[in-house]
């Protein structure tokens, strides 16, 4: 399939990343093995565009999407079937089956490495974000992570500062800023060598609280692990964890101080068995196994004189609040939760929404505190 093709499928209602998935598990020829296998709603958009694509109300977006991937060099849209499509990705349960991409994709042939942390880290995570992240980007890795507030800047930064690679998954379309303070950065990954954006909604969308969660999934996806810088005990990047463990990738974590509310959540990480480290050279150890896949990694060197990395004084910027923080209904999954476990397929029913829709919901009821999984299922919450 092309990626006209692609996008065509993309834009078919009632198809989210797990459905498509299953189907392109089955290796459909197109577009009679997709027809056969797609959802009434579904199908019949794809027949009404692929008869009278002029009268398809698919099109326009379809070649909104062309057109943008035109008008720059450095722009192209990676679908399931292209060579530079991430192998990485197409190993989780629910891989985008499209990604707007602006800049040097090359860096996707990196080992990846995830970063994640507090959106308000202390000055001792913010240098700790930098230190690992310069390090490792110097021995041949690729910082992936959300161009966030926080601990994602910090990183994606020294990455660059570095003149390694890094790669930004936007929560928004390929061209939306957000947070707007950071167009700078946003610049440099777009522009710079060793720099990609990364998005899986078209261009001109703007965020929204349920994008991120699933933004969540393809920063863990493209990485072989990921390491949380500091963590509150209610945050997104605890989700990030457990879709480090879920996609079958190592999670690392690094202790602090129990007095220590923004690293709490490491300390949780750590108990319930992330892997402890202290530098670099830990993570390199521990992933030395895909070595020989990626030759620009370098081995750890091993130093009786090394030291843990010093933490240096950064300023704290200001909350930013969500651009498109919208007010939202009285949620049918709260309605039905308590304190009691309750498992997913009951959900599911109760509620009234597909799997992939509650799941989806979770997440997002899980970054705001409001849900937690236990054995036996997920409880309600008390908002901290």
């Amino acid at each position: 399939m092309n990626a006209r093709e692609w996008l065509a499928a993309f834009a078919l209602p009632g198809l989210g990343p797990q459905r498509m998935a299953r189907i392109v598990a089955q290796a459909p020829a197109w577009p009679d093995g997709w027809l056969a296998l797609l959802p009434p709603q579904a199908a019949a958009a794809l027949r009404l565009w692929l008869r009278h694509p002029a009268k398809s109300p698919l099109t326009p977006a379809i070649e909104a999407s062309l057109a943008w991937e035109q008008a720059a060099l450095d722009r192209v849209i990676l679908h399931r079937d292209h060579p530079d499509f991430p192998a990485m990705l197409s190993e989780i349960p629910d891989p985008p089956a499209i990604l707007w991409a602006q800049g040097d994709t090359s860096t996707l042939k990196h080992p990846g490495l995830a970063v994640v942390g507090s959106r308000h880290p202390t000055a001792e995570g913010a240098a700790n974000a930098r230190a690992f992240a310069q390090d490792l980007a110097q021995r041949g890795f690729c910082i992936t992570s959300g161009m966030a507030l926080g601990v994602d800047a910090e990183a994606q930064r020294a990455a660059l500062d570095a003149g390694g690679a890094s790669i930004a998954v936007l929560a928004t379309g390929i061209d939306v800023i957000y947070p707007a303070r950071h167009r700078e950065l946003y610049q440099r990954l777009g522009r710079s060598p060793g720099g990609l954006l990364l998005a899986e909604h078209p261009p001109g969308t703007r965020a929204h609280p349920a994008f991120f969660p699933r933004r969540n999934r393809i920063v863990t996806g493209l990485a072989l692990g990921t390491l949380v810088v500091e963590a509150a005990e209610k945050s997104g990047s605890l989700v990030s964890a457990r879709l480090t463990l879920e996609q079958g990738r190592e999670l690392f974590a690094l202790p602090a101080s129990i007095h220590n509310a923004q690293a709490r959540g490491c300390l949780q990480l750590l108990r319930t068995g992330a892997t402890l480290v202290r530098e670099s050279d830990d993570i390199v150890a521990e992933l030395s196994q895909w070595a020989g896949h990626y030759p620009s990694c370098q081995p750890p060197v091993h130093s009786d004189e090394a030291q843990p990395r010093s933490a240096s004084p950064v300023a704290h910027e200001p909350t930013e609040p969500l651009d498109a923080r919208v007010d939202e209904p009285v949620d049918a999954l709260l309605d039905v939760l308590s304190a009691t476990p309750t498992p997913i397929d009951a959900l599911v029913q109760q509620a009234g929404l597909t799997v992939a829709e509650c799941q989806q919901r979770l997440l997002m009821l899980e970054l705001d505190g409001l849900v937690a999984q236990q054995p036996g299922g997920w409880v309600r919450q008390l908002r901290p």
